[in-house]
C-alpha cells in the first residue's frame, strides 16, 4: 500500500515546473496514492488464462500494402503551380532575406 507525502507530491510538482498551492498537496497526495494503490492492485486482477493485449479492441483494416506506383513528373507538378521558373516552384522571396 503506497503512502504518498506532502514531501513526494511537492518534489513531483518541482520536476513538472508545477506551482501548486499546500491545499493542492493534500489533494494530489491523496490522488496519487489512490492511482499507486489502483496500479499495484492490477497483477491481482489479471490471470493466467487472459493474454495480454495492447488494444482494446482488435485492429482490422489499419495497414494497407506499400505499393510502388508512379508519382507526378515535373511538368504534372508544375502545371497546377501559380508560377515556375527554371522547372522549379517561384515562390516570392521572404521580407529581409538576403540573396
Amino acid at each position: 500500500m503506497p503512502n504518498i507525502s506532502r514531501a513526494e507530491v511537492a518534489h513531483l510538482a518541482k520536476l513538472a515546473r508545477l506551482a501548486v498551492t499546500d491545499e493542492e498537496l493534500d489533494v494530489f497526495a491523496g490522488q496519487l496514492d489512490q492511482i499507486l494503490d489502483s496500479v499495484a492492485k492490477v497483477g491481482e486482477v489479471a490471470s493466467e488464462d487472459v493474454p495480454p493485449t495492447s488494444h482494446a479492441v482488435p485492429l482490422t483494416n489499419v495497414f494497407r500494402e506499400d505499393v510502388e506506383r508512379p508519382g507526378l513528373t515535373q511538368q504534372q507538378a508544375l502545371a497546377g503551380a501559380p508560377s515556375a521558373e527554371e522547372g522549379r516552384f517561384r515562390v516570392p522571396r521572404i521580407l529581409g532575406e538576403e540573396q
